[in-house]
């Protein structure tokens, strides 16, 4: 898997000062998307071990709220096999971080059901997260007020409340 992009303090995609970091790949291709260069999954550098260290280190500081993963599409296949074994490094290290994360995919419809979306590794890395916020990015929904999404259509889902419940579940904000 390749990363666009790590913003070492970012206010813009969850509550408090977050590391977020930007994976490479997507295939939504969504008309008005901020981050297009990260459609391309050879985009960017290498996630490596070291990335994954440099990340862990961005994450100890008390003021670190927590971890934000959005893209390019971190539902991407390719990515969620990536991305588990670091998020469970994180969860682990961190357990009272939260840890965002965006997709084009929706929850109820593509991630919990088969869908291009789903592989081994949705499941775990879905109970890894707090927050998801799902949806693709609609450009005629565009309403810059919206906390932490872009368009109407989005959701921010409170992950473990979702699961437990079996039904989506919106993260108070």
């Amino acid at each position: 898997m390749n990363y666009g992009q790590i913003k070492k303090t970012d206010i813009a995609n969850g509550p408090g000062v977050r590391v977020s970091l930007f994976v490479s790949g997507c295939t939504h291709h969504c008309e008005g998307c901020f981050n297009s260069e990260t459609w391309d999954f050879e985009y960017g550098q290498e996630f490596t071990e070291a990335t994954q260290e440099e990340l862990l280190g961005l994450l100890e500081p008390d003021f670190i709220s927590g971890l934000t993963v959005l893209g390019g599409e971190p539902f991407e296949p390719v990515n969620q096999r990536v991305l588990l074994p670091f998020l469970k490094k994180v969860r682990k290290r961190y357990p009272h971080k939260t840890i965002w994360c965006y997709t084009g995919y929706l929850l109820d419809r593509q991630l919990w059901k088969q869908s291009a979306a789903r592989c081994e590794a949705t499941d775990e890395m879905l109970s890894l997260l707090d927050v998801l916020v799902d949806g693709e990015f609609v450009q005629r929904e565009k309403d810059i007020s919206l906390r932490f999404r872009g368009s109407k259509n989005q959701r921010v889902i409170d992950v473990s409340q979702s699961i437990a419940q079996g039904r989506i579940c919106l993260f108070e904000l």
